[in-house]
């Protein structure tokens, strides 16, 4: 867990880039920072591990004040993606991966496994591509190394400032799947630096609106687009998305992606397209027993839908009702 207590940034030359923010990050959880530029946001991760210094208020990480940790330390157990990858070009795939778990002292056959393991994570064959440079390879197969680098000592929080907003957006859109799929299986702290609300709608846990060196509204991702706090949180997450978030939310929002339950026979489950709304789902389970398999167009299981999943679902729906009231 990471939280921030009345924390402020002051430069030399008098400028306040955070003003007094609190900000707690669960354990485990997605959280983006997302806000115009020059509001705080980068400003704010880069105080995570140091690269920025705070001037007064305290940052601790699972209860310890990260101004008693020594810097080089602190991030060597802290993974970090930028925007411009940063991917060291006289190295090789390989030796990029393992470059932190290397200066850890790791042996090299627990290194090499994890590369390899990372590796097909993110769907580049080892075999193909471990002792190819940087230079070599596509940007969007540049970022995936960036992303899978950032894990590969298996640190417990991972910053990762706009790691993906140099990419084409057929690139980008990939990218945001398989972090999300990466995100299901490892359950890491991440903090995430966005400015595309569309892509922090998609990825984010919860998501905190900045401005001006504040938080303007710490929210998860269908709360913000239910109950925006302000005028300028609803400005920025914009009409359209409002509009949308007013529909009828679909399993897709609710579903689990439970790789047990995808194995199981399929006539021991009842299924439902992968279109369908929540009201259709809790329809289905007058006469059914849950779960209740997701499947696409062409009939391949995605995912599965459970009662709880619909409760939670069904009451979160009323809360923003009766706030709406």
């Amino acid at each position: 867990m990471i939280e921030f207590k009345n924390v402020r940034k002051v430069y030399e030359d008098g400028t306040e880039a955070i003003k007094g923010i609190d900000l707690l990050i669960p354990e485990g959880k997605l959280v983006a920072l997302i806000g115009p530029s020059g509001c705080g946001k980068t400003t704010t991760m880069k105080m995570i591990n140091k690269l920025i210094g705070l001037t007064s208020g305290t940052i601790t990480i699972n209860g310890r004040d990260i101004s008693e940790e020594d810097e080089v330390e602190l991030r060597r157990n802290i993974g970090y993606v930028i925007q411009r990858i940063g991917l060291l070009p006289h190295m090789t795939i390989e030796e990029n991966i393992s470059l932190i778990p290397r200066l850890k002292g790791w042996k090299k056959e627990k290194y090499e496994n994890r590369v390899d393991e990372l590796m097909n994570l993110v769907g580049l064959e080892p075999e193909t591509y471990r002792k190819r440079y940087p230079l070599e390879l596509s940007g969007g197969q540049q970022q995936r190394v960036g992303v899978i680098r950032a894990l590969a000592a298996e640190p417990p929080i991972i910053l990762m400032d706009e790691p993906f907003s140099a990419l084409d957006p057929i690139s980008r859109e990939q990218l945001q799947d398989e972090l999300k799929h990466i995100q299901n299986s490892i359950h890491k702290t991440i903090v995430f630096v966005t400015h595309d609300i569309d892509e922090a709608l998609k990825i984010a846990d919860d998501i905190a609106v900045m401005r001006d060196g504040r938080i303007e509204q710490i929210a998860s991702p269908g709360e913000l687009v239910s109950s925006p706090a302000n005028e300028f949180v609803r400005s920025f997450i914009g009409e359209h998305r409002l509009d949308e978030g007013k529909k009828e939310m679909s399993v897709l929002d609710i579903m689990s992606e439970d790789p047990i339950i995808l194995e199981y026979d399929e006539s021991e489950f009842e299924s439902i397209p992968h279109d369908a709304t929540v009201a259709e789902a809790a329809a289905l389970y007058v006469s059914k027993e849950p779960p209740i398999l997701v499947v696409t167009k062409e009939g391949r299981r995605i995912g599965s839908v459970s009662r709880s999943n619909i409760l939670e679902a069904v009451a979160s729906k009323q809360r923003r009702e009766a706030q709406s009231q």
